[in-house]
């Protein structure tokens, strides 16, 4: 097992059909630059700067659903990842940027509509939040992700593109990981990526054949350490646990503070490196 304490400074190990739609650059033609992305390596402008976006439907009529299709256009590695979004599905803003930058990273990355149009949106009582969340059917979710992940088997890797898919997930699609990951049992995924995954199912972690990256604050009263430690042990196959002192939930993605912004910017590169090694490399 390997456990990491981390804070703003430093890590410290302690051992169907498809359908092209509208472009999702926003409004007109939107590039995100690698100077506002922080992005750290060999890249330079030109090439972070050529991300494609698209949205996909699978299906028909009411049987369709949605996703972002974001692509690295000169350095791409060829490997596709699935993201699954938190409860403010695959539109929203944060969600669809942090997609942008691992794009940004080389990478082919879905992020499908998990809710089908139906998310959670901040504008609603919290009282009605157990309400919306149970007329979220698991069953349906599960499907939905099944039929993207078949069609990204064969986007990539039937084609011969990617050896293996990548999947990351933030609280509610982190949850959501170790499912997919169980279901799976090694065919597709060659690793996940949970960030303080919520309602996560501990039973599944004994049929997950990849190794993990937890990346979460133990500030955090949806994600008990604990939990997580727990599961991580149950996977093993050397998955990782990464800690934030002092951090609560959602920091990664949407962090509310420069110190969250520099937390949430170690995460990722954290991420990078863990999806580099596992599936690039």
């Amino acid at each position: 097992m390997q456990l990491f304490y981390c804070n703003s400074s430093a890590c410290l190990q302690k051992k169907g059909n498809l359908n092209l739609q509208k472009s999702v650059r926003d409004s007109g033609d939107r590039k995100i630059a690698c100077s506002l992305l922080k992005v750290e390596g060999d890249l330079n402008d030109e090439a972070c700067e050529l991300v494609n976006g698209v949205e996909l439907s699978l299906g028909e009529s009411e049987d369709s659903i949605y996703a972002y299709l974001f692509t690295a256009v000169k350095n791409n590695n060829e490997t596709g990842i699935l993201l699954l979004s938190d409860i403010f599905g695959f539109q929203d803003s944060f969600t669809r940027d942090f997609a942008y930058r691992v794009a940004c990273n080389g990478y082919n990355i879905l992020v499908p509509d998990l809710f089908r149009g139906n998310p959670w949106s901040k504008d609603q009582p919290k009282a009605m939040f157990e309400q919306w969340i149970a007329r979220q059917n698991p069953e349906r979710i599960a499907e939905d992700i099944s039929r993207w992940t078949k069609w990204m088997v064969d986007e990539f890797m039937a084609a011969g593109i990617s050896k293996k898919l990548g999947i990351i997930g933030f609280c509610f699609g982190g949850g959501r990981v170790l499912e997919v990951l169980a279901q799976d049992k090694g065919a597709c995924f060659g690793t996940g990526v949970s960030f303080y995954g919520t309602r996560m199912q501990s039973v599944a972690a004994s049929d997950i054949q990849v190794p993990v990256l937890f990346i979460l604050g133990d500030n955090d009263p949806l994600c008990a350490v604990s939990d997580v430690q727990n599961i991580e042990k149950k996977i093993d196959k050397g998955s990782k646990v990464v800690i934030f002192q002092g951090r609560g939930h959602g920091f990664a993605h949407r962090p509310e503070s420069p110190e969250e912004d520099a937390d949430a910017e170690q995460a990722f590169m954290i991420m990078r490196d863990w999806l580099y090694d596992n599936l690039v490399m």
